[in-house]
């Protein structure tokens, strides 16, 4: 079931609001950008994400195809939320950060279930040979 959820930067700067149903899935990918930062994802459709701050101080990397981008505070780093476009998943994406959301209990997130990714050989619908590290 859906519920809205707040998320935001470490600092505050960035702020958003997201409907999104955490039990339906999480996941985490090996890819060199998201084990790096250790990004903990739930994807959602963009009408289901709302931000609440202005677009100034958000910087935006991407890399590869070029298919996401990847936002975050220019103040703190935190990466809270990406977007893009990806046909295999569906067109047009949200993707929050499950750890940047506020008020949300530790027994609750260690218990959601995870997909594990293995993005580093593009081998996405597969986990990695190894996710405890994840």
């Amino acid at each position: 079931m859906k519920q809205t959820y707040k998320g935001s930067c470490h600092c505050g700067r960035i702020r958003y609001e997201a409907d999104v149903d955490l039990q339906a899935g999480t996941s985490r990918c090996n890819c060199s950008y998201c084990s790096k930062l250790r990004y903990w994802g739930a994807t959602i459709k963009p009408e289901d994400f709302r931000l609440l701050c202005e677009e100034a101080g958000i910087g935006d990397y991407q890399f590869g195809t070029r298919s996401g981008h990847h936002r975050f505070c220019t103040a703190c780093g935190m990466a809270p939320y990406g977007h893009g476009y990806v046909e295999a998943i569906g067109g047009a994406f949200v993707s929050i950060n499950v750890a940047c959301l506020d008020d949300v209990d530790p027994a609750v997130l260690a218990e959601l279930p995870v997909q594990y990714m293995d993005g580093l050989h593009n081998n996405w619908w597969n986990p990695p040979a190894q996710t405890r590290h994840m």
